[in-house]
């Protein structure tokens, strides 16, 4: 009698863990599809808007880039979350073995995202970026990607080269334009009555230091985005965590379904 009221007790005990667990889940992966239902509405917001914000983002290669990655990031995120969902309160075995498989996969691509960054931070020093400057910046050529993407990192951030506007010496855009010191990016603009225009456009291309903006893009980047970079670097390892702990839940969940 008394393993009986054992065994029993242990059953119910067992049965009220894989509740919680299930209810847990559930609550994580709901939340994780409200954020991913929002960062596809914004998504899809911006690439259909019908009041010309569309062709602003398309003008930026930046911008642009930036709207697909969150169309993707929400597009997962909303398939993650459905899944978890569905898997948890339906208890469905097939469902939450996929979704393990899901997030494993997006576990261990950015792991190995980490490995590469490691592996190849030398290719993000300033060496690297100004070499890459002087072989293949064209100044405007705007079909070109590598042009078009420095040309908005200088006018978004009002800085120009990697270091200096000394950077253009040597490169091929003086090859190409032998009578401009620097790219038309790199000089200074003013805001009048709601207008943008050169402070002195020829000045600037002559190389006059008073009309260009002489900071370096690479610390005007690194100044703009310092603190960004503690924050994803928490985030990352916050994000991490949570996938390990769903992995864990999945599984023990996908064990206990009966």
């Amino acid at each position: 009698m008394g393993l009986g009221e054992a065994s029993a007790r242990g059953t119910s005990m067992e049965g009220d863990c894989l509740s919680c667990i299930k209810y847990l889940m559930f609550v994580f992966n709901f939340l994780i599809f409200l954020g991913g239902s929002f960062l596809l509405g914004v998504g899809v917001w911006v690439v259909v808007d019908p009041t010309g914000f569309r062709e602003i983002v398309a003008a930026n290669p930046l911008l642009f880039t930036g709207v697909y990655i969150i169309l993707a990031m929400g597009g997962m995120l909303f398939l993650l979350g459905f899944l978890g969902c569905c898997g948890a309160i339906r208890e469905n075995k097939c469902l939450l073995l996929f979704f393990f498989m899901l997030i494993l996969i997006i576990f261990l691509a950015e792991l190995a995202a980490a490995i590469l960054a490691f592996v190849f931070r030398e290719h993000l020093t300033r060496e690297y970026f100004t070499k890459e400057l002087k072989r293949h910046y064209q100044g405007y050529n705007n079909t070109d990607v590598f042009t078009s993407t420095w040309n908005a990192i200088m006018n978004t951030f009002d800085c120009c080269g990697v270091n200096s506007p000394e950077d253009f010496e040597g490169s091929i855009f003086r090859f190409i334009n032998p009578g401009e010191v620097v790219p038309e990016a790199c000089c200074r603009r003013n805001s009048h009555l709601g207008e943008v225009g050169f402070s002195n456009r020829e000045e600037c291309l002559s190389g006059s230091m008073l009309y260009r903006n002489n900071k370096g893009c690479y610390s005007a980047v690194v100044d703009y985005f310092e603190m960004y970079i503690y924050v994803a670097g928490a985030l990352a390892i916050v994000v991490l965590t949570i996938e390990l702990f769903a992995m864990v839940f999945a599984m023990c969940l996908f064990r206990g379904i009966q």
